[in-house]
């Protein structure tokens, strides 16, 4: 036995092994509260902002969002959910995620390092606790790796909070692009430290639940913005309730594709730590991106009587961000290439295509109505599949 296994964690920090490591505990359940109102922030920024520079902007403060959840989502692979110091630590990250969402709507203005500040407090409160309370093992080392990518990202987040506004988007973009290929060159500064992915002992099971969980906040969330844009309509007609029955379904379909695909034989696929990353930090990623776009689209479409070109980009980019997310994570979870969601995004790409040319002769209805036929058509193929590879498992 080495001097590593002799020095036990902090009593009682370690999630055990067995039946009921991959237990998703109260804390948290109650963790993922705070990213309902960060996801409705996140929804009311592009909203507020349709142009291209809007888009970036709301997709550099979601991957700072996303990469919040993950991070804390793969620590708590390791940390038991019951005890008082990884539960205190879970409620000192809310506070600091409940900053980043009120400061979401001026974070490329005067809150910029408010957003900053707190995400920044994030990615060095949260290694330094595992460290301190796994030391002397293999995770204190993979997470003092990981503590010096986020405190190099760390330096252009707050660079780019205090120097001018017109180099944040920049300097922010170069962070994200930092903190998130970070574990894709296995935390490695080349001779002071590295930790690869075989060195993480993670637990799919646990990240699979965990990831659905958020997905599924997200669909809530595309369900309060929906629903608030109606109740916010002075006159309930024909086609606000059209728009509105269509964009339930949409969600409805997302909901069973994304069931289908992601939700059950966790463990039938690759289960290497290289394959969870990307089949959960970069993938979900993508997908709950998607999920939000969906949701902006549905607001739209609700509200407005007339296509615009944001409106349509935004309809259909929605699910083809979501299509790139399964595609990474059938990728990296079973080796598939997933025609399908090619042929899906072909079909998508057109249907944009014809209603930016022929906007002044399209309706938000009938669009919704194309968008809806290819993801349920794909919806259905994928439960099938699902359905028939369980039987030829058995």
């Amino acid at each position: 036995m080495n001097t590593a296994d002799r020095i036990p964690p902090w009593r009682g920090i370690a999630r055990h092994s067995g039946h009921r490591r991959s237990e998703v505990g109260p804390i948290e359940l109650y963790f993922d509260l705070v990213y309902v109102f960060a996801i409705i922030q996140l929804s009311h920024l592009l909203l507020d902002q349709l142009t291209w520079r809007g888009f970036a902007e709301t997709a550099v403060v979601f991957a700072a969002l996303w990469w919040g959840w993950n991070y804390t989502a793969w620590a708590m692979n390791w940390l038991n959910p019951a005890n008082s110091r990884v539960q205190l630590l879970n409620v000192v990250l809310m506070v600091a995620t409940l900053g980043m969402a009120v400061s979401l709507p001026e974070a490329f203005g005067d809150a910029g390092l408010l957003f900053a500040g707190c995400f920044v407090f994030m990615g060095l409160v949260r290694p330094l606790f595992m460290i301190v309370g796994f030391w002397g093992q293999q995770l204190a080392a993979n997470y003092t790796a990981l503590l010096s990518w986020s405190a190099l990202a760390g330096v252009f987040w707050i660079a780019g909070a205090v120097l001018p506004s017109e180099l944040r988007l920049w300097l922010w973009l170069i962070a994200v692009l930092i903190d998130y290929a970070a574990p894709l060159v296995n935390f490695r500064i080349p001779g002071l430290v590295s930790a690869p992915m075989e060195r993480w002992d993670t637990d799919a099971e646990h990240l699979a639940e965990r990831n659905r969980l958020v997905f599924i906040i997200a669909l809530g969330e595309s369900i309060l913005l929906m629903g608030g844009a109606v109740a916010a309509t002075e006159i309930l007609n024909t086609t606000t309730l059209l728009s509105l029955l269509l964009g339930f379904a949409g969600l409805t379909v997302l909901w069973w594709n994304y069931f289908a695909l992601a939700g059950h034989d966790v463990t039938g696929g690759e289960g290497g730590t290289g394959a969870l990353r990307f089949a959960f930090a970069y993938a979900h990623a993508l997908m709950v991106f998607g999920a939000i776009l969906v949701a902006v689209s549905i607001e739209l479409r609700v509200t407005h009587e007339h296509l615009s070109l944001p409106m349509i980009l935004v309809t259909v980019g929605g699910p083809l961000v979501y299509l790139a997310g399964n595609v990474l994570f059938l990728r990296s979870r079973f080796g598939r290439i997933a025609r399908s969601r090619f042929v899906a995004a072909l079909v998508l790409v057109l249907i944009g295509a014809i209603a930016a040319a022929a906007r002044e002769d399209v309706s938000p209805v009938l669009l919704s109505l194309a968008v809806l036929a290819v993801m349920a058509t794909l919806a259905a193929l994928t439960a099938r599949s699902r359905a028939r590879s369980t039987v030829l498992a058995r």
